[in-house]
């Protein structure tokens, strides 16, 4: 069960989405929602970004320029959140309060988003977090960090809120352990699905129907409808084969965050990039 969600408040304005998609998460397994921001350290980041011509007189006023920027963003994220547990009526809650439906409390903290974010994540069943089209939102070092340092599943939903979870849930299977770990972090959403559908693109020569036959066998053993099918790549590639077929069903999407290469590109290269890009759907990712 997702019990305790956490999302971050950055402050922009991606922020009300992302809270309505936590917020219907939370709202099905009745969970407590922490809405973490993270404030920059205004001398740390002045000392790492300015050069050695200016001195202190040129760090001082950096100093200054990033603070007052951190007070608008604080001021406006801290806004949004009142702002919304009031219209969604959120009890505002710091330890289980017996309650039937979500709670929420608000969390703050100095120093580096990505950190704050993979910290208080460890310690929560989901981590809600948005995309940043436009510089806006959570940048990609935070869900990189989310992903490779947190050991819990991040849900990334669409710019457009989820109302509802979707009844069908896809799961896009590779015979790897990072798939397979995404499956289990997501066996409380699996498990409220109306249909699931295992979707394996055949990447490679020789693959056949039978590449999620042990999966889905085993999560007909939970007693839910599971189907699989295999897709054969078009010429634009596999992650736009799994996102057309999924579009098409309307799906949340489950996928292990795998790839090549070093640490940023490893995660966020290739096929995963690709779905974290240009999803229109829900993916919920696990490393």
């Amino acid at each position: 069960m997702f019990k305790a969600v956490l999302v971050p408040a950055t402050g922009s304005n991606t922020d009300n989405a992302v809270f309505t998609s936590a917020l219907t998460v939370a709202r099905k397994f009745a969970a407590h929602i922490d809405f973490l921001h993270v404030r920059p350290d205004a001398a740390a980041l002045a000392a790492t970004t300015a050069t050695d011509g200016g001195g202190a007189f040129m760090i001082s006023g950096m100093v200054e320029r990033i603070d007052q920027e951190a007070n608008q963003r604080e001021t406006k994220a801290k806004g949004l959140f009142q702002t919304f547990c009031e219209r969604e009526q959120l009890m505002l809650a710091d330890a289980p309060a017996g309650q039937p439906g979500p709670t929420a409390q608000w969390l703050r903290q100095i120093g580096d988003e990505a950190y704050w974010v993979a910290e208080y994540g460890r310690a929560s069943d989901l981590l809600v977090i948005g995309r940043a089209p436009d510089n806006e939102g959570v940048p990609v070092d935070t869900i990189e960090a989310a992903l490779l340092g947190s050991g819990r599943p991040v849900l990334i939903p669409p710019v457009a809120p989820l109302a509802a979870l979707p009844e069908t849930m896809v799961i896009a299977w590779k015979a790897v352990p990072e798939a397979a770990r995404a499956v289990m972090a997501a066996m409380p959403l699996i498990a409220t699905a109306k249909t699931i559908l295992i979707l394996t693109v055949a990447e490679e020569e020789g693959s056949s129907d039978q590449e999620g036959a042990h999966l889905m066998r085993s999560l007909r053993w939970h007693g839910l409808d599971v189907a699989t099918r295999i897709l054969q790549p078009g010429t634009a590639g596999a992650a736009a084969t799994l996102l057309a077929a999924t579009r098409d069903e309307g799906a949340l999407v489950i996928m292990g965050a795998y790839g090549h290469s070093r640490l940023r590109e490893w995660i966020f290269g290739g096929f995963t990039q690709r779905v974290l890009r240009d999803a229109e759907v829900p993916v919920l990712m696990m490393h």
